[in-house]
């Protein structure tokens, strides 16, 4: 009788040490990562392809929201996020350099493209990003933007400055959405309008009208127009409340070898969305 209490004290023992050691390993799996990141790594469906990898990889759930760039960096800087996937390459660094970011790294690119009716009322198939611009304000032709200080906006800003041109966010013509990018660009189509996109972004609305979509790549190839996508931690000095490690965790993993084929391998109608260039 007393060698069969024993055995049962020693068995509870060695069960209560079990749980011990396995508590620390299941509070680890429930952590949360929460990311503010850019409408296109969302719509494109990229992060719903990569967040199942990196939980089963790390452990770590990751939560987004999807957002434009102007708003992610803000909510960053608010400290209602721990990291950052947005694609502002001059924001960004400044955002850093104020102390809200930290651990900027690149990960991939893609490049924006101008799209329009395949009509082409104003005739800039195959001109410079530079050419079309001036030519869609000389015509006036319907131009859809998506007037939300998004990373997209903010490019779309900088190409009609470097044209030499004023932002003609007053002229009749200049459509602004205040919306996301597939938003914005279903509102050109019904507009028989031009706007501007990344090719992701492009691809998966292509992708959604089985491979015959109203509005079509007219002005590519650029070098203006490359789209460049980049993570930030934000900075545990300014937001004392971060999960920073866990941010590392996500730059590490994203940046890692694996991380990166992921994205390689990403494609919609077998072409290719992003390609990646973490060094």
């Amino acid at each position: 009788m007393i060698r069969r209490i024993e055995k049962m004290v020693l068995m509870t023992s060695i069960i209560c040490l079990a749980l011990s050691l396995a508590l620390p390993l299941a509070a680890e799996a429930g952590k949360s990562l929460l990311m503010a990141t850019t409408t296109s790594t969302d719509n494109t469906g990229l992060l719903d392809e990569l967040a199942p990898i990196f939980q089963k990889d790390t452990g770590i759930e990751l939560k987004w929201t999807a957002t434009g760039t102007g708003k992610a960096l803000k909510l960053g800087q608010n400290c209602d996020v721990d990291i950052l996937m947005v694609h502002a390459p001059g924001a960004e660094k400044e955002f850093v350099a104020n102390g809200f970011g930290t651990d900027r790294r690149e990960i991939m690119y893609n490049d924006f493209v101008i799209i329009g009716p395949q009509s082409d009322s104003a005739q800039i198939k195959g001109k410079t990003s530079e050419a079309a611009l001036k030519t869609i304000k000389a015509q006036q032709a319907t131009f859809v933007s998506r007037g939300d200080n998004s990373g997209t906006h903010k490019k779309e800003l900088s190409l009609w400055k470097a044209a030499g041109m004023s932002i003609p966010d007053k002229e009749r013509w200049y459509v602004q959405t205040g919306q996301g990018m597939l938003a914005t660009i279903n509102i050109a189509a019904e507009r028989s309008g031009y706007t501007m996109t990344d090719r992701g972004t492009y691809i998966k609305y292509e992708a959604n009208l089985g491979g015959n979509p109203p509005l079509k790549i007219l002005v590519e190839g650029d070098a203006a127009l490359l789209n460049q996508y980049s993570v930030i931690a934000i900075n545990p000095k300014h937001c004392t409340n971060t999960q920073y490690d866990l941010a590392m965790q996500f730059v590490q993993w994203i940046t890692g070898e694996k991380a990166q084929m992921q994205i390689k391998e990403f494609k919609l109608l077998n072409k290719q969305l992003f390609t990646p260039n973490a060094k």
